[in-house]
């Protein structure tokens, strides 16, 4: 059984309590600092006043990335995939002959 944390992390001026397991606490603090450079970066660069906004664009910006990276890697698993088949050819074509 793994043990479980009990953890506080601050995201957009707010305090989120957390139970967790021990093996998520550091993705989560890098995570929630993540969301707090980005927030910053988000005010620095738009006139944005509600949170709100801002979090919204953090979650959209971390969705598209997310989302982004996903595509890449099929394109990227296509292509191995494809070079596999010709690796694969070349190979069954030297053994019949």
């Amino acid at each position: 059984m793994s043990e479980k944390l009990k953890i506080k992390l601050s995201i957009a001026n707010r305090v989120y309590p957390l139970t967790i397991d021990a093996k998520q606490e550091e993705g989560l603090r890098k995570a929630a600092k993540n969301i707090e450079a980005m927030i910053q970066q988000f005010e620095q660069s738009y006139s944005v006043r509600d949170k709100q906004d801002v979090l919204a664009m953090c979650a959209l910006q971390f969705a598209s990335q997310l989302e982004q990276k996903s595509i890449d890697k099929e394109h990227v698993n296509e292509h191995l995939e494809e070079k596999l088949n010709a690796i694969d050819e070349l190979l069954r074509s030297h053994l019949v002959s």
